[in-house]
């Protein structure tokens, strides 16, 4: 889907075009998230989108997402999982072992895990499954959500006012974004590797 056609979506049906990219990108539709709120900062400048409504559309359809998939973890996911699971691998004893190191860094793994993709999709519905307190997910998924949506928007439309950005070159910083975050995992598993020979 091009620049255009997400514009023409926009105009013709509003923010909610916006809150159904990220609502459904959390639930489970892989697609390049950072790249539609980086181009929704920029759209603010040459479009003259409100950079308000675009924030609280963008918050509440990754919010929703994650509540959302939390719930169908939660009520869905374990019975399936204990049906169907010894299919492909997954034991009680290995669910057991995953939800011990899940529920020892649960805040890391739901903040941090926005910035991941795949990782994203999968938190809410494990999280579910688990059956981390209500409460303590809603505001962790919230302070995550935050934490991703609003720096990237702001990111697209700080750097539209700056430089001359042609929105159609956009999507492409989501590869740029994907690469430089590998990288880093790289590094750091590196860096990691070569202290643990040291010692």
């Amino acid at each position: 889907m091009n620049v255009e056609t997400i514009v023409n979506y926009i105009h013709i049906y509003g923010y909610l075009v916006i809150f159904l990219f990220l609502f459904f990108g959390v639930v489970g539709i892989p697609a390049p998230e950072e790249s539609l709120l980086f181009l929704v900062g920029v759209l603010c400048i040459h479009h003259k989108l409100s950079l308000e409504l675009v924030m609280v559309s963008s918050v509440l359809g990754a919010f929703t997402g994650m509540l959302t998939a939390y719930v169908c973890g939660r009520y869905a996911g374990s019975p399936f999982i204990k049906k169907y699971g010894k299919y492909v691998g997954i034991t009680d004893e290995r669910l057991e072992k995953v939800s011990s190191k899940y529920m020892k860094n649960v805040g890391k793994s739901i903040v941090f895990g926005f910035y991941l993709p795949g990782i994203r999709q999968i938190s809410p519905y494990f999280a579910g499954i688990v059956h981390i307190p209500f409460t303590r997910f809603s505001l962790f998924s919230l302070l995550g959500t935050l934490l991703w949506t609003v720096p990237f928007i702001l990111a697209g439309y700080f750097t539209g006012r700056i430089f001359r950005i042609n929105p159609n070159h956009v999507p492409y910083l989501g590869i740029v974004f994907l690469v430089l975050f590998f990288l880093y995992v790289l590094m750091k598993y590196l860096k990691g590797k070569n202290v643990n020979r040291s010692n």
